[in-house]
């Protein structure tokens, strides 16, 4: 990786603790803002140099949602920049320690995931001097707690990074609202802090996103998400079902009992992938309930002798996933289930036009009109008219998954 030129506000992330800096006394250092804004490489690259400045033969923690997340977003690309540098690195995977040499000077560095509240036990007997959390506010507060608590080396210091979620979320509130109280050194970037970006790309993003998601992700605040979850679905954007033949077809499936479920037929065309049939049963509705077999005819006759590359499914319908596997005529794989960042890949596939609903889907239809986010402002949606909604969900978060992504969302940062 070669960095041409550092913007002013990453320079400022590269040198707040060096000894002439006027921040240099400051505890903890929180970089928010939009996406592809340039805040995580300066941040990761700084926190080493940091840390062979102040320390040696010392351990230190990097932080993602998900080990593969910190070496994915911080450890791969900072490690190709330190070697170029000089320093010598050794990664011992197994146990996920990185062992960094600067002239002389060791350091340990361990790499964790802060996915759910049991992942502060991971962390807990350490003495670390210092603490990176990489998209801090995806942690659950108890992780982060126990994280900055391990930290009583003489010196030690907390870097932050993070996108805008809601604003009564829990570090907003607790640190970037109160950083001054905190003695840390808040820094708050846009696109414009990355001088790698052209004006075109930013221009590429700023077109993905509309209304909350706007506001967040390009200009980079916290706010709330109100209102329709896909605002920007009107009529222009369901399109005739496109003429055979199609290269691919899949199914996605939101499975329901009492609930409706929910069956979307996909079939690729020109590498854009269209929602040509779907299967929709309100068991409330018809006033009987299917069972498992009823369910799977059903997804036979959707499927009407395609060949279906993939079936995904609501990964909690675990009795339906083997009554597909038992017949063995479909390949079946659970769906990944993250509604949040699920919803922003389905956003961004039907704003670029990677993923298109023919106008037959009436379901879909219906639901996109009624599909809203909770007024309580904790950044759910209603759990109401969300059943063809989940299943385009699944479909759009499960492929990008399985093939490398066709989504801004996936794109690496």
């Amino acid at each position: 990786m070669t960095v041409k030129k550092f913007s002013e506000k990453q320079l400022k992330v590269m040198t707040w603790w060096t000894p002439k800096s006027p921040y240099r006394k400051h505890d903890a250092i929180i970089c928010d803002g939009a996406v592809r804004s340039g805040k995580t490489f300066c941040m990761s690259l700084s926190f080493v140099l940091w840390m062979f400045y102040r320390f040696e033969n010392r351990d230190f923690a990097i932080c993602g949602k998900t080990i593969t997340s910190a070496r994915r977003n911080i450890i791969t690309p900072m490690l190709e920049m330190l070697r170029s540098m000089g320093f010598t690195a050794e990664e011992k995977l197994s146990r996920n320690i990185l062992e960094l040499s600067f002239e002389g000077k060791k350091n340990r560095v361990y790499v964790f995931g802060g996915k759910d509240e049991g992942s502060a036990s991971l962390i807990q007997g350490m003495t670390l001097a210092g603490v990176l959390f990489d998209e801090v506010a995806l942690m659950p507060r108890s992780f982060v707690e126990q994280a900055i608590a391990r930290c009583s080396v003489e010196g030690s210091a907390f870097w932050f990074n993070c996108n805008p979620e809601f604003p009564a979320h829990w570090f907003y509130r607790n640190w970037i609202k109160k950083a001054r109280q905190k003695n840390a050194l808040y820094l708050h970037f846009t696109m414009r802090d990355n001088p790698s970006l052209s004006e075109k790309t930013i221009r590429r993003y700023e077109s993905l996103y509309s209304g909350s998601f706007y506001e967040r992700f390009v200009l980079g605040k916290w706010v709330a998400v109100s209102g329709a979850v896909y605002p920007f679905m009107n009529d222009d954007m369901f399109v005739p079902v496109p003429k055979e033949p199609f290269e691919r077809y899949m199914i996605s499936v939101d499975y329901g009992t009492v609930n409706p479920a929910s069956f979307g037929l996909w079939a690729q065309k020109d590498e854009i992938w269209y929602r040509i049939a779907e299967s929709y049963f309100d068991s409330r509705r018809e006033g009987f309930q299917r069972t498992d077999e009823e369910h799977y005819e059903a997804l036979k006759r959707l499927a009407d002798g395609r060949k279906i590359d993939r079936v995904t499914v609501d990964p909690s319908a675990a009795s339906f996933i083997e009554t597909i596997r038992r017949h063995g005529e479909f390949d079946v794989v659970p769906a990944k289930n993250d509604v949040k960042n699920g919803i922003r890949a389905v956003s961004s596939a039907l704003k670029e036009g990677s993923v298109r609903i023919c106008n037959n889907c009436a379901d879909s239809i219906r639901e996109f009109s009624l599909y809203r986010w909770d007024e309580k402002g904790l950044d759910i949606p209603i759990k109401e008219n969300d059943h063809a909604m989940d299943d385009i969900r699944y479909f759009v978060s499960t492929l990008s998954r399985l093939e490398g992504g066709f989504t801004a969302v996936a794109a690496r940062r």
